[in-house]
């Protein structure tokens, strides 16, 4: 089932930095458990209702974060029959690339929409 797309107005140049600062939120992920998904989340609710566009990357980064981390958890699993090892690498890569991708894209004020994820948040 395809999802409608309503594009955002052109966000200001504040907006643009809070959105970029929730997709980079998910790098807090090095430092805290679970930081990967505890970062954006909370910079999403805190900015939310600021800026549509800081609404909707926000949403996007929290749905991305938490579909790595279930990935993640699968992984996990699959390292008791080793290919898990080899997944959580790419998967590590994915993460890292997608993310960098993300915030340059919503720095631009382009809206940017992760491939393949839950979108369990709407």
């Amino acid at each position: 089932m395809e999802e409608s797309y309503q594009p955002v107005p052109t966000p200001g140049p504040e907006a643009r930095q809070m959105a970029m600062l929730c997709h980079l939120a998910a790098l807090a992920g090095f430092v805290i458990p679970f930081g990967n998904v505890v970062g954006p989340l909370v910079l999403w609710l805190v900015k939310k209702d600021a800026d549509p566009f800081i609404d909707d990357q926000g949403k996007e980064a929290v749905n991305f974060q938490i579909t790595i981390t279930l990935a993640s958890i699968v992984c996990m699993m699959l390292m008791l029959v080793v290919i898990g090892f080899l997944l959580i690498i790419a998967l590590a890569v994915v993460w890292l690339v997608f993310t960098v991708i993300a915030a340059n894209q919503a720095n631009q004020g382009q809206a940017y929409r992760y491939p393949y994820i839950l979108r369990l948040v709407k």
